[in-house]
């Protein structure tokens, strides 16, 4: 089938450049490049597209006490705006620090208002992380721009303070690019701020590498998983049973439980 990659808005202020292109339905943000920086079906807004976005919300199956979510970095607002329909629970704060984002996630990707659930924040995520210290029950990061993760997105320090910023029993979720010649860098670190306690779930070959950091260690018996996961799959159109069955493919375990504080711990996508 013949796809037309049709523009349909561009915006440009400063250095900074934000379009959005549709292809048989399917409406896309990019920033200043081709790269696709998310996507949504023009006619089911708040479905999650891009197998990534499916994948940061895996976080599901690790907790079911999660009150707030933190996220830093809009763009097309794929996973906020699920939250916000699919999870009635959980109240959400976003820090965006392009203003562009903001608005043509607002006008072009069906981003709802702020409101008691939903509150998206013009601003710098580095320095609200540091202003809110145990605020997050998880903390999401998907910050990429036209060149990849900013630098201040990917060092130790980073990592640190995000795992300040969650409570106890937090969560952290960050999209990662699997073909980054600095992706094992990024794993160390975030090893280290996280002792060690993190799985890595990949969701495409070579594509994006979802990982997940614990500040304590949350129920890892695979059995239990996947009941968590069938549970989940009855209110989400998300492969959370898939999703199972890639951990362990990717990460330490004796086919009963995960492990952490392993040599090798990681298997990498082909």
């Amino acid at each position: 089938m013949l796809r037309f990659n049709r523009k349909i808005h561009k915006s440009v202020s400063n250095d900074s450049i934000v379009e959005v292109t549709e292809t048989n339905g399917i409406r896309s943000l990019h920033l200043g490049s081709v790269t696709i920086q998310s996507s949504m079906k023009v006619k089911s807004p708040f479905e999650l597209d891009l197998a990534y976005t499916r994948g940061m919300m895996g976080f599901l199956l690790f907790s079911d006490a999660i009150k707030n979510v933190l996220t830093i970095g809009l763009g097309g607002g794929s996973v906020p705006k699920y939250v916000y329909q699919f999870c009635p629970k959980i109240s959400q704060t976003i820090i965006e620090i392009n203003p562009q984002i903001i608005n043509i996630a607002r006008s072009h990707f069906a981003v709802p208002d702020n409101d008691a659930r939903l509150n998206v924040i013009q601003g710098d995520g580095l320095v609200y992380l540091a202003e809110n210290q145990q605020s997050a029950d998880c903390l999401m990061i998907d910050a990429f721009d036209a060149h990849g993760i900013p630098p201040d997105f990917c060092s130790q320090d980073f990592f640190d303070v995000c795992e300040k910023a969650l409570t106890l029993n937090g969560i952290f979720v960050i999209n990662l690019w699997g073909s980054d010649k600095n992706f094992d860098s990024y794993l160390q670190r975030i090893e280290r701020s996280f002792n060690n306690q993190i799985l890595m779930l990949p969701t495409g070959k070579p594509g994006n590498i979802v990982v997940f950091g614990f500040k304590q260690t949350p129920d890892l018996n695979i059995a239990s998983l996947r009941a968590r996961a069938k549970m989940l799959e009855h209110n989400h159109k998300i492969e959370f049973l898939s999703f199972v069955d890639k951990l362990c493919e990717h990460n330490t375990n004796n086919n009963r439980q995960f492990f952490w504080n392993t040599l090798e711990r990681f298997v990498m996508p082909k």
